[in-house]
């Protein structure tokens, strides 16, 4: 199972309406807003290997008013 936690920066007012888009992505698990360098912080899950890579790749980072992600994949066993 790949998990991994995806740290966004959005643009500035537009956080809410980030965060309902990526809730709506099959494979997110939990998303919160923070305060700090980053302004949303995403559990991704995924029953496959890769498909995790692909959710963030492919559908996180395409989210209207997403600036940027950082990825911190999980090690396997380490939890």
């Amino acid at each position: 199972m790949d998990l991994a936690f995806v740290l966004v920066k959005s643009v500035i007012g537009h956080e809410m309406e980030v965060m309902n888009a990526i809730l709506k992505i099959d494979g997110v698990k939990e998303v919160m807003g923070t305060f700090g360098q980053y302004d949303i912080f995403v559990k991704v899950q995924s029953g496959k290997k890769g498909e995790t890579e692909k959710i963030i790749t492919k559908q996180i980072r395409q989210v209207p008013n997403v600036i940027s992600t950082t990825t911190l994949p999980a090690i396997p066993g380490q939890n």
